[in-house]
Order: C-alpha cells, then structure tokens, then sequence
C-alpha cells in the first residue's frame, strides 16, 4: 500500500452508509486517486464512475483493486485486472475466492483477501 497510489474500487456504491463509500472516502481523504467501478453509478466521492474495469481510460495505471462484491463475482473482476496490468488485487473482508487468488498469483499479481484496506492502513491490522 506504501507505493500505491491508484486504487479502483470496484463495487463502489453512492451510498454513505455502506462499507465500500466509507473505505473509498477514507483512502482519499488519505490521499489516494479513487477510481468508482459500478454500473449503477455515474458518479461516487466527486469522481466518475465506470461500469467495469475494461472501460477505464488506457492511460490509467492500477495500483490496487479492491473489491467490494460477492465472492462469486469475483472471477471476472480478476480478470479484468489482469488485462489492464493492475498491480494488486484486494478483497475486502467477507470476500473470499481462492479460485480468483490463485488465477491473480499466477498472473503476478499480489493478493490481499478477507481483508479491509482502510483497517489495514490505519494499522489496525497487521
């Protein structure tokens, strides 16, 4: 997370009372370019927001994904990270799909699963 600075946030909703509008809100707060990826927004947090990761611009470089779906959703997400070159995927507490893990290793990228990115920055874990 040190050297990241772009994180999609996939799942992101327009919703202040969920999860994932908290997480992403913090991390810009903090400091961090805040990519939406929801086909049911158009725009979270001031920024625009894309239907899936294969329509972000070609210039952006992804340093982490972090999802916030069903862990059977997954998959697909995973595999669009790895067509856009992303650098980590991040699964979000409660998303866990060893299949997808697996297929982001192979690929070279990092994984972080079951895990919250905003708890982990704040040093409340690990």
């Amino acid at each position: 997370m040190k050297n990241a600075k772009t994180i999609a946030v996939v799942g992101l909703s327009a919703n202040p009372s969920k999860a994932s509008y908290r997480v992403a809100k913090y991390l810009k707060e903090k400091g961090y370019d805040i990519i939406p990826v929801n086909p049911g927004e158009r725009e979270v947090l001031g920024e625009r927001s894309y239907p899936d990761l294969i329509s972000l611009p070609s210039g952006i470089s992804l340093d982490i994904v972090n999802i916030f779906r069903k862990p059977e959703a997954v998959g697909p997400v995973v595999d669009e990270a790895i067509k856009r070159r992303a650098k980590m995927i991040w699964m979000q507490e409660g998303v866990v799909n060893e299949e997808a893990k697996k297929k982001a290793l192979e690929a070279g990228l990092d994984v972080v699963m079951d895990t919250c990115i905003m708890k982990v920055h704040q040093g409340q874990i690990g």
